[in-house]
């Protein structure tokens, strides 16, 4: 017999390409304007200040291809991600030895109500509401770093109905991949099934009804997401 009230959800996971397993997932941190031409057009300073970071629901990701129009918004954005998932953590992880702590990487989608948003940053409160909603983070299957390493420079593109929305390199974020894992780490005990949403390049642009998303990253694989 159960000692909970009612059944829990099954844990948030995602696939892992090439086989049947799966990665649980545990957390989901993002990391805010962390290339600098994105940070120009969000109207901010592109100077390396220190990363700031907001959290999305583990149950937010969702590697269905269908995205569906969130209720409450009429301007809802695309936000194109490499995605990193953890197979263990810690504290004050070293910025050297932070790569260790990769499992994989995958291509995603930080999907955004940017008007609620906005509503938020105007109000000086949360972002959640305009992050943290249902099937927000459209992502790939997870590949191996075992497979393809640790990518730190290659194309970065998404397109919306075959029209060239997002364009960047990996190599131009502006904390890379083992300083936003030391960085979080000295403020979070980081664990295996964390997810970290590394930044998303210019071009940020809404979405409609009937629009298919095709997002593409060097090394990692592509994602074609369908707006319903």
């Amino acid at each position: 017999m159960s000692d909970y009230v009612f059944e829990p959800p099954l844990r948030p996971s995602l696939p892992i390409r090439g086989t049947d397993r799966r990665f649980p997932v545990r957390r989901v941190y993002c990391i805010g304007r962390n290339y600098a031409a994105h940070t120009i057009e969000m109207g901010h300073d592109p100077d390396r200040d220190p990363p700031f970071f907001f959290q999305k629901n583990p149950d937010n990701l969702d590697p269905s291809g269908e995205f569906p129009y969130p209720v409450r918004s009429s301007d809802v954005h695309h936000e194109l991600e490499m995605v990193v998932a953890l197979k263990s953590g810690g504290l004050n992880i070293p910025v050297e030895h932070a790569l260790d702590h990769v499992y994989g990487y995958a291509v995603g989608l930080d999907m955004t109500r940017r008007d609620l948003q906005g509503e938020a940053k105007d109000l000086r409160r949360p972002w959640e509401i305009g992050k943290a909603f249902e099937r927000s983070a459209p992502c790939g299957a997870l590949v191996p770093a075992a497979e393809i390493g640790h990518p730190s420079a290659g194309l970065v593109q998404l397109r919306v109905n075959g029209e060239v929305r997002q364009t960047g390199d990996l190599g131009q974020m502006i904390w890379k991949v083992p300083e936003i894992i030391a960085y979080l780490s000295d403020y979070f005990e980081l664990a295996a099934g964390d997810v970290i949403m590394s930044g998303t390049p210019s071009g940020v642009a809404a979405v409609a009804r009937g629009d298919l998303m095709e997002a593409e990253i060097a090394g990692v694989g592509t994602l074609r997401v369908t707006v319903v």
